[in-house]
């Protein structure tokens, strides 16, 4: 704990960049998915067992255990129920490519960042940044233009289904972030992981163990070694990355750069799944990247994001 300082000027895009490249190794997961077979509950499971792992061990050994002991009930209280929240959302997420088509379950997944710029004022206490509605509607609009070449479809009571799962999950994808934000005022983004995973992995298991009592186990060493990938770099390290930037800035301009995540896994099935890359998720992806860019280049209001002292409990 370094004690409490004004920020630095660039402290604020060093947030925005630590988002950024989260965003852009999260575009890297359905690479690592592919390489793991098995059913998805195993697969989200796995996620958040061995993040919970590997976030423990790294607290054991830089001497952070004693952060748990300093957590008061109401603390613990929020941070299981963001642990519920995390289950929930992957769960919800998931299942809803089971029942829905692949942009349909993308698209509305990905209005959480909207949800997140209405709500900010009401969880956070944050007035409404007008600025951003302009990176916003690019960014999502920029997804839609990448989604729908795919097809966007509502044409069973199934489909509907998947769409109101995919729709669940960008409300609980808000909950989340809000609530993080919060959460960080008091708490090192290592506490934050290490409770949120621990109670997702309590919560997922009866249901992972179902899954391998009914033939859904992974199947190969290549298939574990993808989730423990997983779990390590997808959702430890970048976890670090991007709560330590989250500590950094509001949490409705935070969710604008999270749409790197969509643009980034296009881009790198282009590469190694050898998916095409059309005009169309070219400029959807011009639009996204436009959008973060426009956020990136704003400046602190009053009343909006005057720089206010913090503590860098992370020391990241």
């Amino acid at each position: 704990m370094t004690g409490e300082t004004a920020p630095a000027p660039g402290d604020r895009l060093s947030g925005l960049v630590r988002i950024a490249i989260a965003g852009v190794v999260w575009g890297t997961i359905p690479l690592a998915l592919r390489a793991a077979d098995g059913d998805p509950t195993i697969k989200v499971f796995y996620r958040v067992f061995f993040a919970a792992l590997t976030t423990g061990l790294w607290m054991l050994v830089s001497g952070r255990r004693r952060e748990l002991t300093g957590l008061d009930h109401e603390k613990l209280r929020r941070l299981i129920g963001l642990g519920v929240l995390v289950a929930v959302n992957w769960l919800l997420f998931l299942s809803a490519f089971e029942f829905t088509e692949v942009a349909t379950a993308e698209l509305l997944g990905f209005t959480g960042p909207v949800l997140v710029a209405a709500l900010t004022p009401l969880v956070t206490g944050d007035r409404f940044d007008r600025r951003i509605v302009l990176p916003l509607v690019l960014a999502f609009g920029g997804i839609t233009i990448i989604m729908l070449r795919h097809g966007f479809t509502l044409g069973s009571d199934r489909q509907v289904f998947g769409a109101v799962l995919a729709a669940g999950s960008a409300l609980t994808y808000a909950a989340m972030l809000l609530q993080s934000k919060r959460l960080l005022h008091g708490i090192s983004s290592s506490t934050l992981m290490l409770v949120q995973y621990s109670v997702a992995s309590i919560v997922l298991l009866p249901l992972a163990v179902y899954a391998y009592a009914t033939d859904g186990a992974p199947t190969s060493a290549t298939a574990y070694g993808a989730l423990v990938a997983l779990g390590l770099v997808h959702t430890t390290l970048t976890g670090l990355l991007f709560y330590s930037g989250l500590r950094r800035v509001r949490a409705d301009h935070a969710a604008i750069l999270t749409y790197a995540e969509p643009v980034s896994a296009v881009v790198f099935a282009a590469l190694f799944l050898h998916e095409p890359l059309t005009v169309r998720t070219v400029l959807g992806g011009m639009m996204v990247v436009l959008g973060g860019v426009i956020v990136a280049r704003l400046r602190p209001m009053p009343g909006i994001e005057t720089p206010t002292p913090f503590i860098d409990i992370d020391g990241l």
